[in-house]
């Protein structure tokens, strides 16, 4: 029934029989230690679907220097993402995969990307674009970042209004109590969902391309996700200098102190540091008995998926002209990961009692006529039952766990950066600013460098 119910969705042998995580371990451990050649032969195909599949191929390549690949893959991806967005609310796949995952597991869903993952995507695709020097095609992707920023803040709360109510129609809230109540808690932080990465880098570019208003608008934003970051408020302030805030310029001298200029022969680094890789979600397995109208009691497995414990970690500082800097988180992303599976696993829940109560209706069907296949029933149910109740692991596994900025002051003329074992050199203006941007894994790290003039 699975196997004819999800032919037209997301169905595959490891779909059915395992889990996301599972299945591209080998990819994530590689990226994880910075083998990121590693990590491109290990690249899914046909696991996540569509968007998931192309994430995981845009951010992999995009580490591994091959931008024009990345790019491509995540345009794919943005691509596919439209076109489930156009979707009729109901469609024939969409209830077939429904339906099938209800007598499996949710991987066989087609995979609808968090808010978050969709704020990188348009991120990565537009660093692509700054990689490639296209600074126009680089702040449109930003644009439609922020605007997948504002529905996502707009529609929350009334997403979880309306799954409430719906759970509380059915009637189910005793029964996800219940099973909730030994659930691995992700955590009750209530940090905002929305990305300082995304808004500071939309900032710069703008007033890198003179659109002071604009810049200011991102900046005030990136700073009220991380009031604490020094990079961002020294740029918040050098802007509202030059638009001529005085009140904000007052108020950000109060907070912050006078922001750092760059003298005649000088000129300003930015260091943008990505560090490590998300965390992946796991597996939590518990058995819940489900009792028929006759008193007999059957065990059927549960599967959910879960984040272990974490703690947040400091930037890892890096060495410019043999000086430690150290920089200021701009977002963690395994918060931003845990946070969203926070809001939806109550949803993941009902799901499962739903399955539940349809794998229970099949068993006694089955039997309904001949009382003598009972026990063969029982037996065929829950194995079936403990072979395909997968987790539903799915999410994009290559992000970086958490982003750091940092700014200073420098003399004009030839740079190196030391990260690690590697060093990089760079040449900075003369009252001019350097954007530096890298990605850290392991051992290894991916760095490269952008001039965005007199800031």
């Amino acid at each position: 029934m699975a196997l004819g119910a999800s032919a037209c969705a997301n169905f595959s042998a490891g779909n059915l029989f395992s889990h996301y995580s599972e299945q591209n371990r080998k990819m994530y451990q590689a990226v994880r230690s910075g083998h990121y050649q590693d990590a491109s032969n290990e690249l899914p195909d046909n696991i996540g679907g569509d968007i998931l599949d192309n994430l995981e191929k845009g951010r992999v390549y995009f580490l591994n220097h091959d931008v024009q690949k990345s790019q491509s893959f995540l345009a794919q991806s943005d691509q596919a993402v439209r076109r489930q967005q156009d979707e009729a609310i109901i469609s024939v796949s969409r209830e077939a995969a429904s339906f099938g995952s209800l007598v499996a597991n949710d991987n066989l869903t087609e995979y609808v990307p968090a808010d978050y993952e969709l704020g990188f995507l348009h991120l990565y695709l537009a660093l692509s674009y700054v990689y490639d020097n296209q600074l126009e095609d680089a702040l449109v992707e930003l644009r439609r970042a922020n605007q997948v920023q504002e529905k996502a803040r707009n529609q929350r709360q009334d997403e979880l209004l309306k799954e409430k109510d719906q759970l509380k129609r059915e009637g189910v809230h005793t029964n996800v109590g219940s099973l909730l109540a030994n659930y691995p808690s992700s955590g009750t932080t209530l940090q905002s969902i929305q990305n300082g990465y995304l808004f500071y880098l939309s900032a710069l570019l703008y007033e890198a391309n003179g659109d002071l208003n604009d810049a200011y608008v991102d900046y005030r934003r990136a700073l009220a996700v991380a009031p604490d970051n020094a990079s961002v408020a020294g740029s918040a302030l050098r802007c509202a200098q030059k638009l001529g805030m005085n009140q904000d310029v007052t108020l950000l001298r109060k907070k912050y102190g006078a922001p750092q200029r760059p003298g005649k022969k000088q000129g300003r680094v930015i260091i943008i540091q990505e560090q490590g890789i998300v965390d992946q979600l796991k597996g939590w397995e518990q058995s819940l008995p489900v009792y028929d109208s006759n008193g007999r009691m059957n065990l059927y497995s549960v599967a959910l998926p879960y984040y272990p414990a974490y703690h947040a970690s400091n930037a890892f500082p890096v060495s410019l002209n043999e000086m430690m800097v150290e920089g200021d988180r701009l977002v963690d992303t395994n918060m931003m990961a845990r946070k969203q599976l926070n809001e939806r696993i109550t949803s993941i829940v009902f799901r499962q009692i739903l399955r539940l109560t349809l794998k229970n209706a099949l068993r006694k069907e089955s039997t309904k006529d001949d009382n003598n296949n009972v026990d063969v029933a029982n037996i065929v149910m829950n194995v079936w039952n403990t072979l395909t109740e997968q987790p539903d692991t799915r999410s994009w596994i290559t992000l970086p766990g958490a982003v750091f900025s940092a700014t200073t002051i420098v003399s004009a003329g030839e740079q190196t950066l030391t990260v690690g074992s590697q060093s990089y050199s760079f040449r900075v203006p003369e009252q001019g600013t350097t954007l530096v941007w890298l990605s850290r894994q392991g051992e290894n790290a991916v760095i490269w460098h952008k001039q965005l003039g007199r800031l």
